[in-house]
């Protein structure tokens, strides 16, 4: 006699398991959350103290205040990307996803590329928004576009660069430019089979699997009580925080390291050529991974030594692709995936400002 299988799904809510407590499912990954918030702790007593600085050598001293600035710097903006991942994950569903999103894929990727006025984060901030958006079945061209606009394409980026710039050709270029960047890097990525870039655990495919114990399903999610949507939400974006955070940790990490082997002088004396400075402002801009809420004004700093072109390069390129956010695109994608995503813009921006360098005056 055959055994019959039960698809647990069809248990009554009143047999089926109950959902772990909040205070449950966020002790699960204790240990990582704990080796997270004790280098928090760690960085805050170190820079409100400053007891351990004096004791280090010059070089280690340089990499832990490089460091701090980095991570302190971006953490609130990962924060603010968590928090709007996880009331996506509660609050939107699959049907009123597709309901706005193009079928053609170019219109796909020009609406990506300008989903960043709708959500405007940094360049931290838009990795946990873009992998949500993934696991909610947003097309992978779209989302490819938004991930590399929506740092430059969104308000709070432009008034930065217009107190900084004036409605000048900076600003116009650097919007326009990270815009069509984006979105022929999107429209060749439509070409790809998502299973082949996106990491599996971020497809929508598995979405529903791992979350399964902040909602249950999508829709008795939204039909849950306003109150438990709420602590959902705030759950998921605690769990998204702490899971690209170590992302965060290791980028900063690095762009700290690159910055105390390389010195920036080494960089600034190349500004004087004409592709040289845009090489330069583009390896400054990936070593230093300063968010583009604030690059702006860094790049006045380099107004008078360097080129309009590699002062171009700088804020177009840097939102796009750094340290920092190359190593939280693989919380996302696969590995080689990355490299594309790196290599294209950085192509790109490199042929578009050396052509302008050549034959526009500024």
């Amino acid at each position: 006699m055959a055994m019959k299988l039960v698809d647990t799904q069809q248990i009554p809510t009143t047999l089926a398991e109950k959902p772990a407590p909040i205070w449950a499912r966020f002790m699960r990954k204790s240990s990582a959350r704990l080796a997270l918030l004790l280098l928090i702790l760690g960085a805050l007593i170190v820079v409100s103290e400053n007891q351990l600085l004096p004791g280090l050598g010059n070089r280690l001293q340089t990499f832990v205040t490089i460091f701090l600035s980095i991570f302190i710097e971006a953490a609130p903006f990962l924060l603010a990307g968590s928090i709007v991942s996880g009331f996506i994950e509660v609050f939107v569903n699959r049907e009123q996803l597709y309901r706005f999103v193009p079928r053609d894929p170019i219109l796909a990727a020009v609406a990506g590329g300008s989903l960043g006025m709708i959500f405007p984060v940094c360049e931290c901030g838009v990795v946990p928004v873009t992998r949500r958006l993934y696991q909610k079945g947003l097309p992978l061209s779209m989302g490819i576009a938004f991930l590399l606009a929506a740092p430059v394409v969104n308000p709070v980026v432009v008034a930065s660069t217009y107190a900084a710039f004036g409605w000048g050709p900076i600003l116009w270029g650097r919007l326009g430019f990270s815009f069509l960047i984006a979105t022929v890097v999107g429209i060749l990525f439509y070409f790809a089979k998502p299973q082949e870039v996106i990491r599996p655990e971020a497809s929508g495919a598995v979405a529903e699997h791992d979350h399964h114990d902040h909602c249950d399903h999508e829709h008795e999610a939204l039909d849950s009580p306003a109150g438990a949507r709420l602590w959902s939400a705030l759950s998921i974006a605690g769990d998204d925080f702490f899971d690209m955070g170590r992302y965060l940790v290791a980028g900063s990490m690095l762009a700290a390291a690159m910055q105390t082997i390389v010195p920036q002088p080494v960089l600034l004396a190349l500004g004087s050529g004409t592709i040289t400075s845009i090489v330069a402002m583009m390896a400054l801009a990936f070593v230093l991974s300063v968010c583009s809420t604030v690059d702006a004004f860094l790049a006045l700093a380099f107004v008078n030594t360097f080129t309009p072109a590699s002062i171009l390069a700088f804020l177009t390129f840097g939102p796009m692709v750094d340290i920092k956010s190359s190593l939280m695109f693989l919380g996302v994608f696969r590995r080689r995936v990355v490299l594309y995503l790196i290599l294209l813009p950085l192509v790109m921006t490199l042929l578009i400002t050396v052509f302008l360098s050549l034959n526009v005056r500024w």
